[in-house]
């Protein structure tokens, strides 16, 4: 098993670079499945999630070849498997991104349920089911298999409508319908930067997408697919990550390689909390030498503030002055961090979708679990923070998201290493997946 060990109280101050979008990627790969001929991604983030995804479609006959780190070959020519059943689709929610790449491209799919990230709750997939079952599919579940099979073997354009904007949702009818005979209006829509690059993408390959990024999207079908080539969008939550380290370790660092206008629902909320931030073409400087503002939170979709970013700013609001509320407005549960952040010595109540935290002059370093990715980021910022070592544990939900995390801090002046030791050393009870 892998540990962070960290001390805390150091600034931060220099550059860093921000990788490729993780959840544009994890959305554009198994697209991939839809070309006809090979498709080069580029800017690809090195994370785990991606590997997992690429080894998945590797299972399922496609050729895949690294150009080098951050740019990929997908040849999905060979793949006549409309089954993917294996144990690494229960490794990562976006597996299910397959579902609607696979009966876009054969009529079928026999999908594992997907794993991941877990907020307490049960993450349906009521909107994928209507939204196919609108395209003409009929979906059953066996076994944890999900199958879908479409009506003499082709989805049909249809009319939507999301009962909840759904991210994951928008993105699989958007995949089914890329293909389907006729048009597709979704309405209801999520708006996602990553949903944007995913209609980029498919159009660079031959489809005909309109209206990515508002709440209504229109698909007129078509019947193929064609290679090419095509670059991901900067990561929007990594930076949103690293401009919170700052805000609430100090220093000053330049975040390049983004797409500032992404970044405005974050640093929006950093800015009332004392945060300088200095806007430029492709990147932002991002200093904090004051105290911490108290300030009011409430996740939304883009372009509201992200749910992805909640645990991130939750942490550092422990260190703000006077008392500041953090109120969930995607997932039923997403606190299951703060009791990891009160063993720091953070004063926070949860109150349903409502944490309330009373700031504190500083967190204490302690033994600490990181339950799902973006709580393991919230955990390395207080540690960054905290007087003292702290040690994380469960890092692997952390590196799903964040390339070279340890890399990229140390380059910042971060006392922050990985070590090594025996699963029975481990003070965690909990799976690590």
């Amino acid at each position: 098993m892998t540990k962070y060990i960290i001390n805390g109280s150091n600034p931060l101050h220099g550059e860093v670079e921000i990788s490729g979008g993780k959840n544009a990627a994890v959305a554009i790969i198994p697209a991939a499945l839809m070309v006809d001929g090979v498709c080069r991604i580029e800017n690809l983030p090195q994370i785990s999630d991606v590997t997992t995804f690429l080894n998945i479609l590797k299972q399922m006959g496609a050729s895949i070849k690294m150009v080098n780190k951050r740019t990929v070959d997908i040849d999905c020519s060979n793949v006549g498997t409309t089954q993917a059943t294996f144990g690494l689709m229960r490794r990562i929610r976006a597996s299910y991104y397959l579902i609607g790449a696979l009966l876009a491209r054969f009529g079928s799919a026999d999908v594992a349920m997907p794993g991941g990230c877990n907020f307490g709750s049960v993450r349906p997939i009521d909107q994928h089911v209507k939204g196919f079952t609108a395209l003409g599919a009929t979906i059953s579940v066996s076994n944890g298999i999900l199958n879908a099979e479409a009506a003499n073997g082709k989805l049909r354009g249809a009319s939507i409508f999301l009962d909840v904007v759904s991210v994951g949702a928008t993105i699989n009818v958007m995949l089914g319908a890329t293909l389907a005979e006729g048009n597709t209006v979704i309405e209801n829509a999520a708006r996602e930067p990553h949903i944007v690059d995913l209609a980029n993408f498919l159009n660079s390959m031959g489809a005909d997408i309109r209206g990515a990024g508002t709440n209504v999207i229109k698909i007129r079908g078509v019947e193929r697919l064609k290679g090419g080539f095509y670059s991901i969008i900067p990561d929007q939550i990594e930076a949103g990550t690293y401009m919170a380290a700052v805000a609430g370790a100090g220093g000053r660092v330049v975040i390049k390689d983004v797409i500032p206008k992404h970044l405005e629902c974050i640093y929006g909320k950093l800015r009332e909390m004392g945060v300088t931030i200095l806007e430029l073409e492709d990147s932002i400087v991002v200093q904090r030498m004051n105290p911490l503002i108290r300030t009011h939170i409430k996740t939304m979709p883009y372009p509201g503030f992200p749910t992805d970013m909640q645990p991130q700013l939750s942490a550092i609001l422990s260190l703000a002055e006077g008392t500041s509320t953090v109120t969930e407005g995607v997932w039923d549960n997403r606190f299951g961090y703060v009791d990891e952040l009160c063993k720091m010595g953070a004063n926070i109540r949860v109150i349903g979708r409502t944490a309330i935290i009373e700031g504190t002059q500083y967190l204490t370093g302690a033994p600490l679990v990181a339950g799902d990715l973006r709580a393991g980021a919230a955990l390395v910022i207080a540690a960054l923070c905290a007087k003292g070592q702290s040690e994380i544990e469960g890092v692997s939900y952390i590196e799903r998201g964040y390339e070279k995390m340890i890399n990229k801090l140390s380059a910042l002046g971060a006392d922050i290493k990985t070590a090594y030791m025996p699963e029975e050393a481990s003070f965690s009870a909990r799976e690590v997946v």
